[in-house]
């Protein structure tokens, strides 16, 4: 359909994030430095982004979008709340290590943890925390832990881990991914994933995010035995 949206204007926009944060409807996303409208269908037109922002860079368009979706941006906005705690202490952001690993144990030694972070669930890990700068994030699916023994040892020491899976969680993870990974300068990830087609959910949206990131990506597929089939 034909109707009011806003347009951010690239050459104008000095990345100051001040129309992400007056955008109640959560449309407006930084990446890689500059304001992007993320979402059409987020987007009531209503233009409360534009006296936020100091360049002028905003403006309104009359063009083809999907329609405002409000119970889109209410749904968003509750899971948002939900990441942001709620005053839950089991979801507070907190460092448990430094990014230096552990050294490696002697077979037969018990492996110690290797977590760096928590929370560790896509769906409640902050876009931003001071330990994402930098470091090399680990985002696996959830069943990979069971299956590969040394996973603390092989693929979460030295890095940040996040955690999820698709088809349970029943969300794109790409816009998510897109905002760490382009808003913390991440220096690279790697995806751990089952050799099921539901884990290609999470490939893809790794890829998109770190497209948009112009960082590395490095996949690791196991298979349910615990054997890696191709990295």
């Amino acid at each position: 359909m034909i109707r009011t949206i806003v347009h951010i204007d690239q050459e104008k926009c000095n990345g100051c994030g001040a129309c992400a944060a007056a955008c109640h409807e959560g449309a407006i996303g930084m990446i890689g430095g500059k304001a992007y409208l993320l979402r059409d269908d987020y987007c009531d037109g209503l233009g409360d982004c534009l006296p936020a922002c100091p360049t002028g860079a905003i403006s309104f368009e009359e063009r083809e979008a999907a329609p405002y979706d409000p119970a889109a941006v209410e749904q968003k906005k509750e899971e948002k709340a939900q990441a942001a705690a709620c005053g839950c202490p089991g979801s507070a952001a907190r460092t448990l290590r430094t990014p230096a690993p552990p050294a490696v144990p002697a077979a037969g030694e018990e492996t110690e943890s290797r977590l760096m972070q928590w929370p560790v669930q896509m769906k409640l890990v902050p876009t931003q925390a001071p330990w994402y700068e930098g470091a090399h994030v680990l985002v696996a699916a959830d069943c990979a832990a069971y299956a590969y023994a040394a996973f603390h040892r092989d693929f979460m020491a030295g890095r940040i881990t996040l955690i999820g899976c698709p088809k349970l969680d029943g969300v794109d993870y790409s816009e998510k991914l897109t905002e760490i990974v382009c808003r913390n300068r991440v220096a690279g990830v790697t995806v751990v994933r089952m050799q099921v087609p539901c884990c290609g959910g999470l490939e893809q949206a790794v890829r998109r995010a770190a497209q948009a990131a112009g960082i590395p990506v490095e996949v690791v597929t196991l298979t349910a035995a615990g054997e890696i089939l191709s990295r």
